[in-house]
């Protein structure tokens, strides 16, 4: 059975857990928390564009960032694993809170699902007893250590993809492009028939950063590699995807809540780009 530690403040908790029921399945969207989590059994987790398969015999470590929705399913009836989750607060309160919110492994976009071998899997599970033992003590400054253990934890998985320690800010273009990204990212999941995208073309982003549409697209073309208009058209294009595969909602219903007003300009859309109709692709 699981073993959570509720005595902690409403911005953190940390818990191990040990299941033995039956499969269960989380719906694709977006949480409201960042979240370490370790998986152990046989496991899906599924992003609006790919799907991650995790086994017993191959653990993962996954961090989660709370403007990127997921679904996650288990087909293992028993399974164990850890979790931490921690609220955007929390993680300001922490003397070295913004080196872990620009970190590359909660970064929309960056790597944040990790495979470790047995002894790198020892290490994390290590930390992660730590700081449950710590969530249950009675020391004053124990939410400090619990920051702590959570930067030794995404250090540790840093280690492992070396070439993202580099990653950071280096320039007011790579500022701009991570604003637009997250402002783009801040829009899904889409969660309802009714609400549809508040921002649809690259002159809404810019008139949301108060810049010129000119500047954004230069910004985000040289740090990204793409257009604005593509980090949109494929955005919108994998909520699309998930949409079909997750929901209910009718064809119509789907391309208004993307900002298509008529029914044949989004089938229009999705067949140039993918090439089939969502009717086809549901099918």
């Amino acid at each position: 059975m699981p073993v959570f530690h509720n005595n902690t403040p409403p911005d953190v908790n940390v818990a191990y857990y040990e299941v033995t029921s039956a499969p269960i399945s989380l719906p694709y969207h977006r949480r409201d928390y960042f979240k370490v989590w370790i998986i152990i059994g046989e496991s899906k987790l599924h992003f609006a564009d790919r799907t991650v398969h995790i086994s017993r015999e191959q653990p993962a470590i996954i961090f989660s960032n709370p403007l990127v929705p997921y679904s996650f399913e288990t087909e293992d009836e028993n399974r164990c694993g850890y979790w931490c989750v921690f609220t955007e607060q929390f993680l300001k309160t922490g003397e070295r809170a913004e080196s872990l919110q620009e970190s590359p492994l909660f970064r929309v976009g960056g790597d944040n699902v990790f495979f470790p071998d047995q002894a790198q899997l020892v290490i994390f599970r290590g930390l992660f007893d730590k700081m449950i033992a710590e969530a249950a003590s009675e020391y004053v400054y124990k939410y400090d250590i619990i920051r702590n253990y959570i930067q030794l934890i995404t250090h540790e998985a840093m280690k492992m993809q070396p070439a993202l320690n580099g990653a950071r800010h280096r320039n007011a273009n790579e500022r701009i492009a991570s604003l637009f990204i997250e402002l783009l990212e801040r829009q899904f999941p889409i969660e309802s028939p009714q609400r549809t995208l508040a921002l649809r073309r690259a002159g809404d982003y810019a008139a949301a950063l108060s810049i010129h549409v000119n500047h954004l697209n230069f910004a985000v073309k040289e740090v990204t590699g793409k257009s604005t208009t593509t980090h949109i058209t494929d955005r919108l294009l994998n909520e699309a995807k998930a949409l079909l595969k997750h929901t209910d909602w009718s064809i119509a219903d789907i391309g208004y809540s993307l900002g298509f007003e008529y029914p044949n300009h989004f089938n229009n859309f999705f067949k140039k780009n993918v090439g089939m109709t969502p009717l086809s692709m549901r099918k």
